[in-house]
């Protein structure tokens, strides 16, 4: 009688590679997840700082602050950008989340006034 040598994965072995895959996939997933939330809202932080140049260069030519209408917002597709209490002297842009940067609740809205103030203070 001859014995027939089988050569192959068990199904024990799988399950094991189904469980590694698994836990660095519940580990992986939420820190990709928080990176590209930062790297969205490092891109709103950009555009605020320059909104705020083109506030300045427009006061420089007009006795007060632009509005949201008179400045013109960027485009996003994970934030709405707004100009609040825009007066002669003072001015706020807010950048406000939407759509999949909502999870990123701590750090909405982001806002910078004509003094430099920035806010939330831990997310600039």
């Amino acid at each position: 009688m001859k014995v027939k040598n089988f050569s192959g994965y068990t199904l024990i072995e799988l399950m094991i590679v189904v469980a590694i895959v698994g836990i660095i996939a519940a580990i992986a997933i939420p820190s990709y997840q928080s990176q590209i939330s930062g790297s969205r809202r490092n891109d709103a932080k950009q555009q605020l700082l320059q909104l705020q140049i083109q506030q300045e260069a427009w006061r420089l030519e007009n006795d007060q602050y632009a509005d949201t209408a008179q400045l013109g917002m960027p485009a996003s597709d994970y934030y709405t950008f707004t100009v609040e209490n825009a007066t002669a002297t003072t001015y706020t842009l807010k950048a406000t989340a939407k759509g999949s940067q909502t999870s990123d609740a701590a750090c909405t809205p982001l806002t910078l006034d004509q003094s430099m103030a920035k806010a939330p203070a831990g997310c600039w």
